[in-house]
């Protein structure tokens, strides 16, 4: 996860699965090989990326939707920079609202997505409301994980969009309307148990001297998934 520091780290979805150990958080000048969830993406996740996920793993950017300009997206180094399709959130902030997903639901769904079930749910189980994310999702979860690519994903994307009376804001196509994630309160659950809150890396200078290309490969090389 590429964290830019622009909500409240105690309550970011994406931290706590840090803390757990289940991500590890990334430098602006780390870059990453595997699929990564991120607005300059073209194309929609899909059991398509599996083999991605599986080699080199799954990130994501967490930043603000009200800061959006302030995040550096041309400097991160994306191997395969995907969109989430539509889904609805069910973090307390944005519960009820499509798109505005927290980190650890733009990752878990994308998981289901591409296959890993278990671990996208493996990762929701670590906060109260994770459960609730399933639940409002499930039946096109289900739709988006037995499509083969992007395309059809997006298609089912729209044919549900299409007939469901009852949304009452119609999201842009996917590939207009980029899946960001947004930590705003996104959590109000105790830390007891967890480690410490550690120095967010990308608060540093982004124009400090960037690593070198070797050495960025490097710290990459362990990154698999984010289980």
């Amino acid at each position: 996860m590429w964290d830019f520091g622009q909500c409240d780290a105690k309550r970011c979805t994406g931290r706590k699965l840090s803390r757990f150990g289940l991500l590890k958080e990334l430098r602006v000048t780390n870059g990453f090989g595997g699929v990564v969830l991120s607005p300059v993406g073209t194309h929609c996740v899909s059991k398509e990326d599996h083999p991605i996920v599986q080699r080199k793993g799954l990130a994501v950017v967490d930043c603000s939707w009200a800061r959006l300009d302030d995040v550096p997206f041309v400097k991160l180094r994306c191997g395969a920079p995907r969109l989430l399709p539509w889904l609805v959130a069910a973090n307390p902030v944005n519960y009820g609202r499509p798109c505005q997903l927290s980190c650890v639901e733009a990752l878990s769904a994308a998981l289901i997505i591409c296959g890993e079930e278990e671990t996208g749910e493996l990762l929701l189980a670590k906060f109260k409301w994770g459960h609730s994310f399933l639940s409002l999702n499930r039946d096109l979860l289900k739709a988006y994980s037995k499509c083969e690519n992007g395309t059809e994903i997006i298609n089912v994307q729209n044919s549900w969009l299409s007939s469901a009376s009852s949304v009452s804001k119609s999201p842009v196509n996917v590939a207009d309307k980029p899946h960001r994630s947004t930590e705003e309160g996104s959590d109000s659950e105790s830390d007891d148990g967890l480690p410490p809150l550690e120095e967010n890396m990308n608060h540093l200078d982004l124009s400090e001297g960037e690593e070198s290309e070797e050495e960025s490969e490097t710290e990459n090389e362990g990154i698999t998934d984010a289980k």
